[in-house]
């Protein structure tokens, strides 16, 4: 089969979660996480507005997916979170940042806490949203009034909003050092509450997550260059809602592949895609999309935290019953891949042999696909051959099904 990875991706989404959505009238009384959605269809004039389930409290587990795979949340569970919010949009301009309408969704972002709300709209809410880069939503509608009960803002972010000549580049890594969750700091990146005063707009959800990735990527790279290499060749592994993770530490400078195979999503498909960089960032966009940037910020988070440098090739297979759930997805799992404690070996025919031997895929695919893994073998001088006798039957991790 030979398919590029966004018409796979649309293929798929299409074909799963049919009728899942939260049934909803045209009033909604209940709670924002809180979180908002802007699109990116038309812009510079888009369809912004915020997502509110039905529950009333505390809703944070909705939209926080920085908890989801360390409470080992199901994939089911998410799905139930997601589609139970309920997406109201307004055509807006992304720089019409002073309007109630707009206020109403910065002051949503900034909350500490989750915002009861109440929304009334234009018609039935329907059908549901599911992409590869930004997590699920249920139905939507166009928004007639909103409103918001006060709340307390995160005074990280509310810092952040009040500081107009702090660029936003700048607030991103700051409130990132000051361990403000990703989601958060994504968020409110995308109602435009940070940057040059006269500048502000709004982002789409999609690009907003992308930038902040990138943002962070690139600042962590910048300080991670300065460490001295690891001493060994290091493999992390983990596996959660239906993705197993490889990462490969190389004891070099930076370089990074990042490699994902989707196994019999749909049928009898084995699809590889791949993108790479070497000693410095990548200037174009990934051809791979968003989970390029998300993997990258995650190693490169982990190595600073360690004050080591490396290289880093990362290998992901998706399989059976896998369904889009967004780039935190490869974020939070790659996260948690670099908290486990490494598996050490002398050399790269070592490493790239265990690691064929834990996965699904036969290593050709990896190793067609990946400009950086054949580099590798070329210069350690190691042939497909050394590592197809080591397939075996790999076990399951204990999160595999999650």
């Amino acid at each position: 089969m030979s398919i590029g990875k966004a018409e796979y991706l649309r293929t798929l989404t299409v074909s799963t979660l049919q009728n899942r959505s939260v049934p909803v009238g045209t009033e909604l009384d209940g709670s924002s996480p809180p979180s908002i959605f802007i699109g990116s269809a038309g812009y510079p004039r888009v369809y912004a507005g915020p997502l509110i389930t039905p529950e009333h409290g505390d809703t944070g587990i909705y939209d926080t997916p920085e908890s989801w795979i360390p409470a080992q949340k199901s994939q089911e569970e998410i799905i139930g979170y997601r589609l139970s919010l309920v997406r109201g949009k307004r055509l807006v301009e992304t720089t019409d940042i002073h309007s109630r309408f707009v206020s109403q969704l910065q002051e949503i972002v900034l909350s500490d806490t989750s915002v009861e709300s109440e929304a009334a709209f234009l018609e039935v809410p329907t059908g549901f949203s599911l992409s590869e880069e930004h997590a699920p939503f249920g139905p939507s509608a166009s928004i007639d009034t909103l409103s918001c009960e006060p709340v307390r803002w995160n005074h990280h972010l509310e810092r952040v909003f009040y500081d107009t000549d702090l660029l936003a580049r700048d607030a991103v890594i700051n409130l990132h050092q000051e361990k403000v969750p990703f989601s958060a700091i994504q968020k409110a990146f995308s109602a435009g509450t940070m940057g040059n005063g006269k500048k502000r707009h709004l982002v789409p959800t999609r690009w907003s997550i992308t930038a902040v990735d990138s943002t962070l990527a690139d600042s962590l790279y910048n300080r991670v260059k300065q460490f001295s290499p690891i001493d060994t060749w290091r493999v992390h592994e983990f596996s959660s809602l239906h993705n197993r993770y490889a990462i490969i530490l190389t004891p070099t400078g930076w370089q990074y592949e990042w490699t994902e195979a989707f196994i019999r999503v749909l049928g009898d498909e084995k699809l590889v895609f791949s993108d790479s960089e070497v000693k410095r960032p990548k200037t174009e966009y990934s051809s791979v999309g968003g989970c390029y940037y998300s993997c990258k910020m995650a190693v490169l988070e982990a190595l600073l935290k360690e004050q080591k440098q490396a290289g880093a090739i990362v290998l992901r297979e998706a399989t059976e019953g896998y369904v889009p759930l967004g780039v935190f997805n490869v974020r939070e799992n790659v996260r948690n891949a670099m908290l486990t404690r490494g598996k050490e070996f002398e050399s790269f025919k070592d490493a790239f042999s265990y690691v064929s031997g834990t996965m699904t895929l036969e290593p050709e695919y990896f190793i067609k696909s990946g400009r950086l893994l054949r580099s590798l073998m070329k210069e350690q001088q190691t042939r497909l051959s050394d590592f197809t006798s080591c397939k075996t039957e790999h076990s399951d991790g204990d999160n595999y099904d999650k």
